[in-house]
């Protein structure tokens, strides 16, 4: 199929998540992992959720966000969960240096792409009232769309997880930055 062709099919396929159950990576993905970075923190402090992903020769996928209007729907979904003893704060950090073409016959100017191993990241905040002890968080959905030279393949949602130890002792100042949304989370529980 040619690659306008292949565009619009992608533009078609990204409707509802998946079914939670679909955990087979899509053709052309070599692997998906989740981390923590640290690995360990104390209540209040902020860690980094990073999602690795690692295409196969010749496949590229999409950022959560393009910057061109009309190529909005050739994203990626990432859907996280509410966690008790962490709050996810702040947006999606879309891998960098994207690769960015024009598609003039989809009247795209910039389509943001990406190829090889890349990484997503999300900050969060160990609640200060945590327990200490380790805390699994399992991603609601992965849903990423991949791409080859001819065809786009529809997406099917995985849902990886990351392990963080909540260390003992008492809790660190929340960053200044996360304060209000942490304090929102809390209190909204």
């Amino acid at each position: 199929m040619p690659r306008p062709m292949c565009l619009l099919v992608l533009a078609l396929a990204a409707g509802p998540l998946a079914a939670a159950d679909e955990v087979t990576p899509t053709k052309g993905v070599k692997k998906v992992e989740a981390t923590f970075d640290p690995a360990e923190a104390k209540p209040g402090q902020t860690v980094t959720l990073k999602l690795t992903v690692e295409l196969a020769d010749g496949f590229h996928t999409y950022p959560t966000r393009q910057s061109d209007k009309n190529a909005a729907e050739m994203v990626n979904k990432i859907v996280f969960p509410d966690v008790p003893g962490l709050v996810f704060v702040g947006e999606v950090k879309d891998p960098a240096d994207p690769t960015t073409k024009a598609e003039p016959e989809l009247g795209i100017k910039a389509l943001k792409t990406y190829s090889g191993t890349l990484v997503y990241e999300r900050k969060a905040v160990v609640s200060p009232k945590a327990a200490p002890g380790e805390l699994t968080v399992k991603l609601k959905a992965v849903r990423l769309t991949i791409c080859d030279a001819t065809n786009c393949y529809p997406p099917k949602a995985m849902t990886p997880q990351a392990t963080i130890k909540v260390l003992d002792g008492p809790a660190v100042p929340v960053e200044a930055a996360y304060r209000d949304e942490v304090n929102k989370a809390i209190e909204g529980k």
